[in-house]
């Protein structure tokens, strides 16, 4: 199960050839992640909300294939971005994240999701677009009601929604060396500064954590033992939504009754290959297999 409370509606304008293209999808953390789940061969229940003008567009584009959906219809509108790619980079034309849930539709979308996430028995909690759409302590209830009922939780999230579910305690915990220096969990990007960060979080109530640091390879914490997780190299097309698809890849592997070493090389991999396309949340399956087998975990001493 896939909780993605605030999806929102994506437009990117690309050129082609002599001509511009336009591409309306779906989007945000929770739906990149699902692309990549099901792309990896494990079905996804996705719980999200929509609503308003643009929800009613948005609404039909999340039927993915794969994807068994479970929506829950809001009064006010659903956020948005437009982004111009045609000059080769991504520029930013207009965004909104979208209208804060209600209590009413909290209620539903946490019922909901909650009785969908024991179902599946793995749960993915990814975060909203802004914080302010829905708040932290929503987690974190969501967190320890589906980890007290025997459900392995995976977060993908930040700052104060990060916090709240490390009260809980989680299964699994991505997050990237950016994200953790944001937070101050960690002063910069150096390894033994991360590392101490992996063991911080561990202690806070992760039971495995994966940093991803961009091109330089990631950093996992697996049974109480650092490894460095070494990436394979690849020429970037897009560099957005390689943390999504490294969640993604520890999702599937989990999903399907992988061990976590494993779990973590193919997130590894899917997170390399994801920049290799313009396309966020996507790769071939073939392609994830081919560079799982090339991604080492070499350990490291812990930090004192």
């Amino acid at each position: 199960m896939v909780f993605a409370p605030a999806p929102q509606l994506t437009v990117t304008i690309e050129q082609h050839h002599d001509e511009p293209e336009l591409h309306v999808h779906p989007g945000g953390q929770g739906i990149w992640q699902t692309r990549m789940i099901t792309s990896l061969g494990a079905q996804v229940t996705l719980c999200a909300a929509a609503g308003g003008e643009v929800g009613r567009v948005l609404s039909p584009l999340l039927q993915l294939p794969g994807v068994t959906l479970r929506l829950v219809m809001r009064e006010h509108g659903s956020g948005w971005y437009v982004h111009d790619r045609r000059g080769g980079t991504r520029q930013e034309i207009a965004e909104r994240p979208g209208s804060p849930l209600s209590r009413h539709e909290l209620d539903e979308l946490y019922n909901l999701t909650l009785a969908e996430g024991l179902r599946a028995g793995i749960a993915v909690l990814s975060g909203p677009a802004h914080p302010s759409v829905i708040k932290p302590e929503v987690y974190g209830r969501l967190a320890a009601d589906l980890r007290a009922n025997g459900c392995q939780v995976i977060a993908d999230l930040c700052s104060r929604h990060l916090r709240a579910v490390l009260e809980a305690g989680i299964s699994v915990l991505k997050i990237s060396h950016e994200e953790l220096i944001a937070d101050g969990t960690a002063p910069d990007g150096s390894t033994g500064s991360l590392v101490k960060a992996l063991l911080k979080l561990h202690d806070d109530g992760a039971e495995t954590v994966l940093v991803s640091r961009a091109d330089e390879g990631a950093l996992a914490l697996i049974e109480g033992d650092v490894y460095a997780v070494a990436l394979p190299r690849l020429t970037p097309a897009e560099h957005r939504g390689a943390g999504d698809s490294m969640t993604a890849g520890v999702a599937a592997v989990l999903a399907h009754g992988g061990p976590m070493e494993e779990a973590v090389r193919t997130g590894a991999a899917a997170g390399a290959l994801n920049v290799t396309r313009h396309g966020l949340g996507t790769g071939h399956v073939d392609a994830v297999r081919v560079l799982t087998e090339r991604v080492q975990l070499t350990p490291m001493k812990k930090a004192s």
